[in-house]
């Protein structure tokens, strides 16, 4: 998510500092360029009234032309400081954010056995954290399924990881464990299931449906995702059975670290989306990858923008698909 300039003096300002009470020495005279200089970061960043500002010493900056000025930040129970731009000739105030962008943060994303649909050679990689409970996942997920491998082929590769929200979706780890036992012995089996159960979840979960009924609904079709995929019956059943999530958790505590925040949360070649956008949107970007991989953006019809709404509350699932909500 990108901040406007309002969006980072609340995280600069206001997260610095709350309200400060009466100072109990006498301040020395502020010189006049002091005085500017405060009086613009307060109306700027939206500095509260209440916070204490001090100027520190001046040093030289890696920007040519201007100095590095440490502007100190404090009330009664917490100080920051925070690094400012002030140009040589005192004219220009300036707040530089540094980025690390000396690697993707996809890079941390360990994609090791996991399944591919599509072509598996593709320039283009589209990861999906995926919670097999999620109703917004489901649209995506059929976004993905028909629409973009329809439209891209083998330009891109889509490949998904665990991310269950296990606090309001009680089967989805049970179902994200099922998935990967079909995938331990055959990848098109891990992408039937997955179809299957999203567009499946409110039979599985059915109407006050017992928890263990649901996840016993769950064993039985990857069971039959296995006999029709030709698995090894007594391995999956012992998978099955067990129920290991260290491999679910692991996954999701990686999401966490590249900085997933809802479900499905999307890097489309390290571009991160948020929720189930419209397919138009999708598109752009996706189109947007393929020509920074140097590859051609193939003909399309205009899709419907409406075919995946945009990731809101929906009445059948109340609690909004968010990390907040994830334990």
């Amino acid at each position: 998510m990108s901040f406007s300039k309002s969006a980072w003096l609340q995280r600069s300002a206001f997260v610095l500092l709350l309200a400060l009470g009466c100072s109990a020495q006498a301040p020395s005279p502020a010189s006049k360029t002091t005085r500017r200089i405060t009086n613009q970061i307060r109306t700027q960043f939206n500095v509260p009234p209440t916070v204490e500002m001090t100027l520190g010493d001046r040093k030289p900056s890696e920007l040519a032309g201007f100095d590095t000025l440490p502007v100190t930040l404090q009330d009664a129970t917490r100080k920051k400081t925070v690094d400012f731009l002030i140009s040589k000739d005192e004219k220009t105030l300036a707040r530089l954010d540094k980025v690390d962008i000396s690697s993707d943060p996809t890079s941390k994303i360990d994609l090791t056995g996991r399944p591919v649909r599509g072509n598996k050679d593709a320039k283009v990689t589209i990861i999906n954290y995926d919670d097999f409970q999620c109703p917004f996942c489901s649209r995506m997920h059929e976004s993905l399924a028909k629409d973009v491998l329809k439209t891209y082929g083998d330009r891109v590769k889509i490949i998904y990881k665990d991310y269950p929200l296990f606090t309001i979706h009680p089967w989805a780890d049970h179902a994200a464990v099922n998935a990967n036992c079909l995938n331990q012995q055959n990848g098109q089996a891990y992408w039937d299931f997955a179809d299957y159960v999203h567009s499946n979840q409110r039979e599985i979960s059915g109407d006050k449906r017992p928890i263990l009924e649901q996840t016993t609904e769950l064993d039985r079709m990857a069971l039959e995702q296995g006999k029709k995929n030709g698995l090894d019956a007594t391995k999956l059943q012992a998978c099955i059975k067990a129920q290991d999530d260290t491999a679910v958790k692991a996954s999701s505590k990686e999401g966490d670290e590249v900085g997933v925040d809802s479900t499905p949360t999307l890097f489309v070649d390290g571009e991160k989306i948020s929720g189930a956008v419209p397919l138009d949107v999708l598109a752009q970007i996706i189109d947007r990858a393929l020509r920074a991989a140097g590859q051609p953006v193939p003909a399309k019809a205009p899709v419907n923008a409406e075919a995946v709404p945009p990731a809101t509350n929906n009445p059948a699932d109340p609690v909004p698909d968010s990390k907040k909500d994830k334990k």
